[in-house]
């Protein structure tokens, strides 16, 4: 019978982002990010029958740059998950439902070739969305809610970079 994964478990997943719109020095970048995502599996207080919270214990994925001049970028966890808010919840018992909210934040390292690397963390959490027949995923699509906006971590009002879309196909590569 389907259901949650069990509490305390650890749940990592693949993650594939081809042709990531990202908008970062006035130009706009086709970007393809790989990697992956490390969930643990907690208690939803507010809903223990029929979700639980995900934990993000890691999460990295990385692309090189598009174009001659070279370089790549990163996109890192910002630090340990201290409140869980992402949340898998079942929907439908048969066949089985699940819709997934991930709350990513992270930091965004840019680096070229004779350059110093450029660093920009999220102004608001990334949150990809999921709706899907299993769990873990087996490489199925998420989408985000709204545009990143990635800012510099020493003066928040600006911003460096924006991820337009992010087509992730997580799990199962």
């Amino acid at each position: 019978m389907p259901g949650l994964p069990p509490i305390g478990a650890e749940i990592p997943c693949s993650h594939l982002a081809i042709n990531t719109p990202v908008r970062y020095k006035d130009q706009l970048h086709s970007i393809d990010f790989r990697g992956g995502i490390k969930h643990r599996v907690d208690v939803n207080p507010d809903d223990p029958i029929n979700s639980v919270r995900l934990r993000i214990v890691g999460h990295r994925v990385s692309a090189e740059l598009p174009g001659d001049s070279g370089g790549s970028v990163t996109i890192e966890q910002n630090d340990i998950d201290v409140d869980a808010k992402s949340i898998l919840r079942l929907t439908q018992q048969f066949p089985p439902r699940y819709e997934h909210r991930d709350f990513l934040s992270f930091t965004m390292i840019f680096e070229q070739p004779e350059s110093e690397p450029v660093v920009a963390v999220t102004k608001e959490p990334m949150v990809l969305i999921g709706q899907l027949t299993q769990y873990p995923p087996r490489g199925d699509l998420y989408r985000i809610e709204k545009p990143v906006e990635l800012v510099d971590p020493d003066d928040p009002a600006k911003v460096i970079a924006v991820i337009e879309k992010f087509p992730v196909k997580v799990g199962g590569l």
